[in-house]
């Protein structure tokens, strides 16, 4: 190859291997069969292969550096997993660096590729909720980049994730209202695409199942994460001809904003119509009606995800981990026995 600088592609082309299969075999990883590993190892002598500096970098694990990817820092969910972050990798004697993306996939993947990865031993990430592609996520952990997912979690990439429980948080969410005389309940998500939103649309349908309730379709919306998607969610649902007594919301912002529509339309929130949320955000305490939601972990979803990345970091062989934290149901005044009105 002349005078050619030598790469990892290089030789997982000769080789007619993976990019990441020959990474992980000059790592010395567990998932590479010995015959492989032998092949790969002689090519890079024979081509003079010289490992990337920010890699090497990162194996040695010299900065003590981790990056954290995630949608927001403003809102209280993931301001709280941030904290639980710092108190695991401040007292390990790691600072964390943030990396926002707006909920915007174009931005991550800028993000991404223009990551310093040399200053940097880890990566934390939640992905965008449009994230189609996760090829850019390999492709960080293919230069030898540990990275662990949490919260929002991509299906395909095979590293340790930390989520809670959607599934069961939903089901026991809906449960709740059926118990409570709600018969006619919607589900207004996230967008479509995520982990999260899919699995609480199961535990909905689940909860549903469980007491023979058809499903409406119509009664399953999709949009984005805040409060005015809420608003614009619940408006749709009230003009709808057959309309719903109750609605489970993917979060407490869409929530809240389901809640103030149902204000607008002089539609008593606890009684006429029965409303759950997603979180546990502050707000779900204050507002009037109070809020019922499922609690999520995120404290220890930080401090579980920081973790796992250390692991990662310090030792070569350790493998995957998914963990799934539970919720908890807190009842409060939004969804109480449902009364015609």
């Amino acid at each position: 190859m002349g005078h050619h600088f030598v790469t990892i592609k290089d030789i997982a082309r000769t080789l007619n291997v993976s990019t990441s299969t020959v990474s992980r075999a000059l790592r010395d990883t567990y998932d590479v069969n010995q015959e492989t590993k032998e092949k790969v190892l002689a090519l890079a002598a024979q081509l003079n292969y010289r490992p990337n500096s920010n890699a090497t970098g990162l194996a040695r694990g010299r900065t003590h550096n981790l990056g954290v990817v995630l949608p927001f820092i403003t809102n209280y969910y993931f301001s709280t997993v941030i904290t639980g972050i710092q108190e695991i990798a401040y007292n390990k004697g790691y600072n964390i660096i943030l990396y926002v993306t707006n909920d915007s996939p174009e931005r991550e993947l800028a993000i991404l590729r223009n990551l310093a990865i040399s200053s940097l031993d880890g990566l934390l990430i939640s992905i965008s909720s449009s994230a189609a592609d996760c090829s850019h996520f390999q492709e960080i952990m293919d230069h030898g980049v540990p990275v662990v997912f949490f919260d929002r979690v991509p299906e395909k990439v095979a590293t340790s994730k930390v989520m809670q429980d959607d599934f069961n948080g939903a089901f026991e969410a809906v449960d709740h209202l059926i118990s409570n005389g709600y018969q006619k309940i919607a589900y207004i998500s996230g967008p479509q695409g995520l982990s999260l939103t899919e699995q609480r649309l199961q535990g909905y349908l689940h909860a549903l199942k469980k007491h023979n309730i058809p499903v409406n379709e119509d009664w399953i919306v999709y949009s984005g994460f805040s409060q005015e998607c809420g608003e614009e969610d619940t408006q749709h649902l009230l003009q709808l001809k057959d309309r719903p007594n109750a609605i489970f919301a993917a979060n407490d912002r869409k929530a809240i904003g389901a809640l103030l529509t149902l204000r607008q339309h002089h539609i008593k929130a606890g009684s006429e119509f029965g409303v759950v949320g997603f979180t546990n955000d502050p707000m779900s305490a204050i507002i009037s009606p109070s809020l019922t939601t499922v609690a999520e972990p995120a404290m220890d979803i930080g401090k579980t995800a920081c973790e796992l990345l250390l692991k990662h970091i310090n030792k070569k062989h350790f493998q995957a981990e998914q963990v799934i934290l539970p919720g908890r149901l807190i009842v409060r005044e939004s969804s109480g026995t449902y009364h015609k009105g």
